[in-house]
């Protein structure tokens, strides 16, 4: 075989390789990616400045949320008619002011806490959600771990039946109260109950400064009902105190993301990634802000 004709079946051969390759190659690349079955959400308490409800609602539609996550105690009425404006679904309602004080040594006001927390369960049954956030007292100076663990198990027992009945979830959330400090105790916790309508509402970035969220998730597992999604700088941490860790954007800070998703998936996880942004720049517009928020929660969703 002489060298002209090697060379013709060589290119030959690469063309019908190519010809072979570049329609897989380009059903490949139209195919769409799978996204993940979760919804953006807004925890309303840290919307900023001084708006109406359905103003609120309007705006966070506008940015690109899917829902909103209220406090408890407000005008049921007025919720519903904003979401039904605006087309938001309710993702989770937050009881924590009122179930702070399920520690307390005075009855009276764990009492007035559990008045909270059952209406709480009834505000999310008129919003059509799972679930309701519940903060789990706290330990301090006056306050043991023990008579914290002990009383706080008792209350959020006497509204066990009522969230059954009405088939909304009780999640506890793992904030800075002193409580519930590592994921294993966290499951025991909740498993003590014996009860479907106890469970966990997972921060990502509460969890940063003492630990790391995606090893809390593999622990916590199917118990997790809801997530928010907070970032937390420990270098900012480290140089201006502990709270200061938190004035950082979204995918600056040190929230591994991308092993945050991963154990989201591995657990199962699909419900809501709730937006709780403890960060908040002077100077900029809100519809900018939330916006932005939007834009760095879809790119977090999408790791």
């Amino acid at each position: 075989m002489n060298g002209n004709r090697r060379k013709f079946l060589k290119v030959a051969g690469a063309a019908t390789a190519l010809a072979a390759l570049a329609p897989g190659a380009l059903r490949a690349e139209e195919i769409p990616v799978k996204k993940r079955e979760l919804k953006k959400g807004y925890f309303l308490n840290a919307f900023p400045g001084k708006y109406s409800l359905l103003e609120k609602f309007t705006m966070l539609k506008e940015a690109g949320f899917d829902g909103v996550e209220p406090p408890c105690h407000l005008d049921q009425a007025e919720v519903l008619k904003a979401c039904e404006a605006t087309g938001l679904k309710i993702a989770s309602v937050s009881c924590g002011t009122y179930t702070r004080s399920f520690s307390s040594a005075n009855p009276p006001m764990r009492k007035q806490g559990l008045d909270g927390l059952m209406q709480g369960l009834r505000d999310a049954k008129a919003y059509d959600a799972t679930s309701v956030l519940v903060v789990a007292g706290g330990v301090d100076e006056k306050t043991s771990y023990a008579d914290a663990y002990a009383r706080t198990q008792e209350e959020i027992r006497k509204a066990i039946p009522l969230a059954e009945e009405l088939g909304v979830k009780m999640a506890i959330e793992n904030v800075w109260n002193q409580f519930l400090l590592s994921p294993m105790e966290a499951a025991r916790y909740v498993d003590e109950f014996k009860s479907p309508a106890v469970g966990w509402h997972f921060d990502v970035g509460n969890v940063i400064a003492y630990g790391w969220p995606e090893q809390w998730i593999h622990i916590l597992g199917k118990r997790i009902q809801k997530v928010h999604f907070k970032e937390y700088s420990r270098k900012k941490r480290d140089k201006d105190g502990f709270r200061k860790g938190f004035a950082v954007e979204y995918l600056e800070g040190d929230s591994d993301w991308p092993s945050v998703m991963k154990a989201l998936d591995e657990i199962g996880y699909k419900g809501w990634a709730i937006a709780e942004p403890a960060w908040k720049p002077e100077g900029v517009d809100i519809k900018v802000r939330l916006k932005t928020i939007a834009e760095k929660m879809d790119k977090i969703l999408a790791l």
